[in-house]
């Protein structure tokens, strides 16, 4: 069970709309392919004093490898733009 990491992209949105759990998020994957295989796989963030929030990859976004992810609480919006850990799902 590896950990592999991660760079928190963007809230999910839409033109006047913004989804507070949901977040896409750039795994590393190179095409939607790719992505999709991360499907299911459990994600985690680190704030600076050291409290995680966990959440789930839910399904692909886009072409390009970027996956969504829904966190069970908000992250704040300082996460844009740092380091996420994503880890095989425990079943």
């Amino acid at each position: 069970m590896g950990i592999m990491k991660g760079i928190v992209i963007q809230f999910r949105r839409g033109r006047h709309t913004q989804e507070e759990k949901h977040f896409i998020l750039d795994l590393g994957a190179k095409n939607r392919k790719d992505a999709e295989r991360l499907v299911g796989k459990e994600v985690s963030w680190k704030s600076s004093s050291g409290k995680i929030i966990k959440g789930k990859v839910s399904s692909a976004h886009g072409n390009k490898g970027l996956v969504r992810a829904i966190f069970e609480k908000g992250l704040p919006g300082q996460s844009i733009g740092t380091e996420i850990e994503m880890k095989e799902a425990t079943k």
